[in-house]
């Protein structure tokens, strides 16, 4: 599968909200997953292979009280790299509601992704 299409398929996913599907399809088992850095202490931690990844979304994904809107922009594709914006509006257990953005970066390699890394403000 080439990068473009990996590319579309994710954000098709992502847009259904379907990630650990667009894990399972597109992502190597040994990949990686990389927050940015200054999170406070068990947030987001950056995990290696694709059970750790699945759980790590799992956690997130039930901290969310309520999903208000899920917006993923189409994917810009250079070589092996592609990105796209990711925005959630959601309501946090015990956190309240909030609007999360963030630049989401995959590296494919063997026609798998390997890597994501995640870029938005930490506060």
């Amino acid at each position: 599968m080439s990068t473009e299409a990996i590319a579309k398929r994710l954000v098709e996913l992502c847009r259904e909200g379907k990630y650990e599907q667009a894990q399972r399809e597109l992502f190597a088992k040994d990949a990686v997953s990389v927050e940015p850095e200054g999170l406070p202490p068990g947030m987001a931690p950056n995990v290696k292979g694709l059970e750790a990844i699945h759980e790590k979304t799992r956690q997130f994904e039930g901290a969310i009280e309520a999903l208000h809107s899920n917006k993923v922009s189409d994917p810009v594709v250079a070589g092996n790299w592609f990105s796209c914006e990711m925005t959630l509006d959601v309501t946090m257990k015990g956190a309240g509601r909030r609007v999360m953005s963030e630049i989401c970066v995959y590296h494919v390699k063997d026609g798998k992704v390997d890597r994501e890394q995640f870029f938005y403000d930490v506060h």
